[in-house]
């Protein structure tokens, strides 16, 4: 197999000059006006001006480009059973650590492989025993996202996005590894847990975790076990949250379930729908996060300027509806594989933590009250922790990979 293609970010200038005409001649709807919550409807309309003047006259994507380009990407090869080769782009940072762990990062949407970018470089650190264990780090564009390959074809569903992010890991050298995934990454996670774990796939960290509720025929024990321990306030507001954003919030799930191809005439053609269809979630999944106007158009660009187009990444979301199971149904089974959770009470999806006992053997839990969907991004420093604390002395998947324990020496 031939080495990955080194790869820098480089958007054609031509593509900048039409964005700047398409923003230039935006129409903008109208909104209903005087509502009690003006985020009610979606996107406030002064919002959206505003972020799309600064996009046309201000932006600066040259430098946003360049920052991302500090961190070493690369582009291979993959081929995925059934459905052929294609271009996986990815960054790959290895700690000078040379026993490091290997970890996978999985983005989901609307996220890219930008999310990683926070916690990167302290998680290469480390190796000492009073720093806790260093790690390589690889975190792949999934296919259809960022600069990978578009995946075209019908039936290209969760199963085959880890079969790709399985190989790749292999193509690098890495028999042994772990995970950190949210969102869609994290259902790519658990498919890849069950396909390729306990063998390959060592450990896996989650946050958003979706298990399914314990019933008295699927875990009797656990159920029993249940009906004696009362939840706790926290729990009962994470499910007040849970519902709320069932009834509420998930219109884009449905949307992009059902009818992609629909959605994505608006996508592809006009970046401020776009931008309003992702800065909708970035908004209102995070936790008070103070959103820059710089960090909202770079997570926004990369979906536009995208090798598979900005409506691509709907593809996933149709396909794991029409998988038979789904692929979340699918997901929801006990997987044999070290099992770490963090719940952050903000997220949009916040279940009882007992629950959790069904997906696998939980050998790391944490619960933060400060913290939203995007967990890597608003709260680095309680991710780094986290893995550390999972895989480091004393943790729940300490050595989990072989002699790669992440310390000098071992």
């Amino acid at each position: 197999m031939s080495p990955p293609t080194p790869f820098k970010i480089s958007i054609p200038e031509s593509k900048l000059q039409r964005l700047h005409q398409k923003l230039a001649l935006t129409d903008f709807p109208d909104e209903v006006i005087n509502t009690s919550n003006s985020w009610s409807r979606g996107v406030p309309l002064s919002e959206i001006k505003r972020l799309t003047h600064y996009w046309q006259n201000s932006f600066n994507w040259r430098s946003a480009e360049a920052h991302l380009n500090t961190f070493p990407q690369f582009t291979t090869p993959i081929e995925v059973e059934g459905f052929g080769v294609y271009d996986v782009h990815f960054i790959h940072q290895k700690s000078e650590v040379e026993n490091a762990i290997p970890l996978m990062f999985l983005h989901g949407w609307p996220g890219s492989f930008i999310e990683v970018t926070k916690i990167l470089p302290e998680l290469v650190k480390g190796g000492k025993e009073e720093e806790g264990p260093a790690f390589d780090v690889v975190a792949p564009s999934l296919i259809d996202f960022g600069f990978s390959g578009a995946s075209k074809k019908e039936g290209f569903n969760v199963d085959q996005h880890a079969e790709a992010c399985h190989k790749l890991m292999l193509s690098l050298g890495y028999s042994e590894y772990v995970i950190q995934a949210g969102d869609l990454g994290h259902l790519i996670a658990r498919f890849i847990a069950l396909k390729y774990g306990p063998t390959h796939c060592k450990a896996t960290h989650l946050n958003s975790a979706l298990p399914a509720e314990p019933t008295a025929t699927s875990h009797p024990e656990l159920y029993a076990e249940m009906q004696k321990t009362p939840l706790t306030e926290a729990e009962i507001a994470g499910l007040i949250r849970t519902k709320a954003f069932s009834e509420e919030g998930n219109g884009y799930l449905r949307q992009q379930s059902t009818k992609p191809q629909t959605l994505g005439y608006s996508l592809a053609d006009s970046p401020v729908g776009l931008l309003a269809w992702l800065y909708e979630k970035l908004h209102d999944w995070s936790d008070d996060y103070v959103w820059s106007d710089d960090e909202i158009l770079t997570w926004v660009s990369i979906y536009y300027f995208s090798t598979a187009g900005p409506s691509a990444s709907s593809n996933l979301y149709y396909e794991n509806e029409h998988r038979s199971p789904s692929a979340f149904a699918a997901m929801q089974v006990y997987i044999d594989v070290p099992l770490g959770i963090v719940s952050f009470e903000k997220d949009v999806i916040v279940l009882p933590k007992a629950w959790n006992r069904t997906l696998g053997p939980i050998v790391f839990e944490s619960t933060y009250e400060r913290g939203g969907h995007f967990a890597a991004w608003e709260r680095p420093d309680a991710m780094v922790g986290d893995l550390r604390g999972m895989f480091g002395r004393g943790g729940g998947a300490e050595g989990v990979v072989g002699r790669r324990g992440g310390y000098e020496g071992l």
